[in-house]
């Protein structure tokens, strides 16, 4: 017997579509968080959905329509510091919870999550620990 993806678990694309949508609406509330985001917004939320669906395990039509997702490279021209990471990764947990995705799915797609936003920081914050100098002794 084989074991269920997450996609199958959760309820394949309506669950993907209501999680994007609930993080989608979160961020555009967000006053600090929503200028890191294209003026428009349609075109990412389908791509996201489908993204995701496809990562957690659903049909491939992100990869036929899009090509490789080569994330970092799509998220390059806008600035994602620890802040931004932080903000956008609070929103998507928020939209978990929202639309009330059950263990163990739950702690899968947030440990992913959280390794992506981290993955996508491509500036670094002034006064961040990264920035400091550690000298050895």
């Amino acid at each position: 017997m084989s074991q269920q993806t997450i996609f199958q678990r959760i309820g394949g694309f309506p669950t993907f579509e209501r999680l994007v949508n609930d993080f989608y609406s979160r961020v555009e509330a967000d006053p600090e968080l929503r200028p890191v985001f294209p003026a428009e917004l349609e075109e990412g939320k389908r791509a996201q959905m489908l993204f995701l669906a496809q990562y957690f395990g659903g049909p491939d039509v992100y990869s036929q329509e899009r090509g490789h997702p080569r994330l970092r490279m799509r998220h390059a021209p806008f600035e994602i510091g620890q802040h931004e990471r932080d903000l956008w990764l609070g929103h998507m947990l928020a939209a978990i919870d929202a639309v009330s995705i059950t263990e163990p799915a739950r702690t899968e797609m947030r440990e992913y999550f959280n390794r992506a936003a981290t993955f996508m920081i491509n500036k670094l914050d002034p006064g961040h620990p990264s920035l400091k100098v550690v000298r050895s002794q």
